[in-house]
């Protein structure tokens, strides 16, 4: 009989909780300023451009039979949403774009289990 007010309690807290769980959540509205939307897609434009005019890029380009000017051409007939997707990926196109974040990340990983290793009396030896 003692379990029953527990019973009762977590009821009533789930009965609480998916009411709250399935309120609607708030959205806001708001307008956006045509002179924003042109001016990023100039900046990201500028952005694409420079990227294509590095040699790396030029040079695969060249391979795949591309010139910087036809490369230009097609990418302006490429929607708002696919320039800005395009440029958000840019840096995946950079040589060794993520190389040094991963190497610092592999070095402190490296570095944390060897001092766990350490505090806990273990010997690490190297050959």
């Amino acid at each position: 009989m003692q379990k029953k007010p527990f019973f009762k309690m977590l009821a009533l807290y789930l009965v609480i909780a998916t009411t709250v769980l399935s309120l609607p959540a708030q959205g806001w509205a708001m307008f956006i300023p045509a002179g924003e939307t042109a001016s990023s897609r100039q900046a990201e434009m500028d952005a694409i451009q420079k990227t294509l005019e590095s040699t790396v890029v030029k040079q695969r380009l060249t391979e795949l039979g591309l010139s910087t000017d036809e490369a230009l051409a097609r990418i302006n007939t490429l929607s708002d949403e696919q320039i800005h997707q395009f440029a958000a990926n840019l840096d995946s196109l950079q040589a060794g774009g993520e190389g040094i974040g991963l190497l610092i990340f592999l070095l402190l990983v490296a570095l944390i289990v060897v001092v766990i290793l350490q505090a806990s009396g273990r010997r690490i030896i190297v050959k």
